[in-house]
C-alpha cells in the first residue's frame, strides 16, 4: 500500500481538462498540424542536369594543353536519357594521345559525380577528326591562338 502525500500534485492536474482538448478538433485540423506527405520523386530537369555535367567536364584537362576538354572542343555530343543516364561522345586531340586509356574513365567518373546522373556512357569517336578550329574562343585566347 502506498502512502498519501498531500503535497504531491494530483494525477488529474497534469491531464487535459477534457478529452476534446487532447485530440485535434477535426481531421482538417489534424492535417494542418501534420507534416505534408512526401511528393513523388521526379527526374531532374534535363537542362539543369546538362549544365551540371558541362561544369563537371570543365574540370577535366588534357595534360598536355592547359585548357579543359570542354573548351578544347573534345566533347562532340552530350545527351541525357530517361533515368539519368548521360551519354557523352568525345574525342582526343590525336589517336596517339598519351591519356587515351585514362581520360575517358576520368570523364565517366566526373559525369557520374553530378547529382542526378545515375550512370554515364562515354564513347571515344574519331569522326570528325579533332582540329584546333573546334576550340572555343576562350580556349584560343588562353592559348594565344587569336
Amino acid at each position: 500500500m502506498t502512502e498519501f502525500d498531500p503535497t504531491a500534485p494530483s494525477p488529474a492536474a497534469d491531464a487535459p481538462a477534457s478529452p476534446a482538448a487532447a485530440a485535434p478538433a477535426s481531421p482538417a485540423a489534424a492535417a494542418a498540424v501534420s507534416p505534408p506527405a512526401s511528393s513523388p520523386t521526379t527526374e531532374p530537369d534535363p537542362a539543369d542536369l546538362e549544365n551540371g555535367i558541362v561544369e563537371a567536364l570543365k574540370t577535366v584537362y588534357d595534360p598536355e594543353i592547359p585548357v579543359n576538354i570542354y573548351e578544347l572542343g573534345l566533347i562532340y555530343d552530350l545527351s541525357i536519357e530517361p533515368g539519368g543516364k548521360a551519354v557523352v561522345k568525345m574525342t582526343l586531340t590525336s589517336p596517339a594521345c598519351p591519356v587515351a586509356g585514362s581520360l575517358p574513365g576520368e570523364v565517366k567518373s566526373k559525369v557520374e559525380s553530378v547529382p542526378g546522373v545515375a550512370e554515364a556512357d562515354v564513347e571515344v569517336v574519331w569522326d570528325p577528326v579533332w582540329n584546333p578550329s573546334m576550340m572555343s574562343e576562350a580556349a584560343r585566347l588562353q592559348l594565344g591562338m587569336f
